[in-house]
């Protein structure tokens, strides 16, 4: 590409570190054509400790809005001229756009967890008893968005009773169906919708759960994707529907494609295109 046509051509980006792994290059060329956009998406590794650096960079060089991913998306909340609502909720931020000399943030993931159980999935979150494993950045980033789907019970469970609560308590008007517990909690509670939002499936860990958790039809999603995780062959050992995190990649992606091509592409065509390859 020479310097003319990257000129014309708006650009994006997703940083991390590492990031050479990242699927998000080849979704949004595949938005971008699916939605005749001119633009170029790419990755960039940026120094643990140069984040706002790389961001700063970026902006000089004419880019338009990047996602951001492990392990900066608390800084780029912090980096924020203005938040999304939802990006306030998740105190993290996972898309900006730079425009007017702002920076501009928001958080997908959440949304794009919903639209993968309610849309491609099909499952109601609506009046259903929902488990949230972990207390980390992906558990704190989808907890309203879950609740805002009215479950009747919404339970986060995590190892340090403590850091579960403190999400819970961000949310204090709806102590009725909000609930913190420890793993060793759950014995005895039986849920309709499990999600594990820790990361235990890198290390092919197995969680302190018991079985009893899956609840007859109960669906049990990892937000991990590309393995089966230990925690989805104990959901598939005590029958539970499963899901990957794949749908929520690609969701919470076109969610971020429509902040900044104002266009949200059609998901289900580059989902299969995925679970085909």
């Amino acid at each position: 590409m020479n310097a003319t046509q990257q000129t014309d051509t708006d650009r994006y980006a997703v940083i991390g570190n590492p990031i050479a792994h990242s699927k998000s290059p080849i979704i949004h060329g595949i938005f971008a054509k699916s939605t005749a956009q001119v633009m170029t998406y790419e990755t960039v590794l940026s120094p643990l400790d140069g984040f706002e650096l790389t961001v700063n960079n970026l902006i000089l060089q004419g880019f338009k809005g990047v996602n951001v991913t492990v392990p900066f998306k608390l800084e780029a909340f912090a980096l924020c001229d203005i938040k999304s609502a939802n990006a306030f909720m998740a105190g993290a931020v996972n898309t900006l756009l730079f425009a007017d000399g702002k920076i501009y943030g928001h958080n997908t993931d959440g949304d794009g967890l919903i639209a993968d159980i309610t849309e491609n999935l099909g499952v109601s979150l609506t009046g259903k008893r929902v488990l949230l494993l972990g207390a980390g950045g992906a558990a704190e980033g989808v907890f309203q968005p879950i609740l805002n789907q009215n479950p009747v019970i919404l339970t986060i469970a995590n190892r340090s009773l403590e850091k579960a609560q403190k999400i819970v308590n961000k949310f204090i008007s709806n102590e009725r169906v909000c609930h913190a517990c420890t793993f060793e909690d759950l014995s005895h509670q039986a849920f309709d919708i499990i999600i594990n939002a820790t990361s235990a499936g890198l290390t092919d860990t197995a969680l302190p759960i018991p079985d009893s958790i899956f609840a007859k039809g109960s669906l049990a999603y990892d937000m991990m994707y590309g393995r089966e995780t230990p925690f989805i062959k104990q959901a598939n050992a005590n029958g539970a529907t499963v899901a990957d995190g794949l749908g929520m990649l690609i969701e919470q992606a076109a969610l971020a494609f429509k902040v900044w091509r104002k266009v949200k592409p059609h998901t289900s065509p580059v989902i299969q295109q995925f679970r085909q390859s």
